[in-house]
């Protein structure tokens, strides 16, 4: 079977919470006009959110179904 190394979840995990957090901070933002509570509804969420894709990711990775095995050349 093929999986994900722990580093690879790691930076799809940082990356993907980057493009949503930042998504977050604008709609926060839009809707209370206050720069600061934008920016602490993000930290919140993003931190919450990693771990949260991350134990999730690697879940997936322990179950089988929809997987692929390599084949040997």
């Amino acid at each position: 079977m093929t999986g994900e190394t722990h580093r690879r979840s790691i930076a799809k995990a940082i990356s993907w919470r980057v493009l949503a957090t930042l998504t977050t901070m604008l709609l926060v933002y839009a809707f209370t006009a206050r720069p600061d509570i934008a920016l602490g509804v993000g930290l919140l969420e993003a931190a919450a959110k990693m771990v949260i894709y991350y134990t999730h990711e690697r879940a997936w990775n322990s179950v089988r179904w929809g997987m692929m095995k390599e084949e040997a050349i």
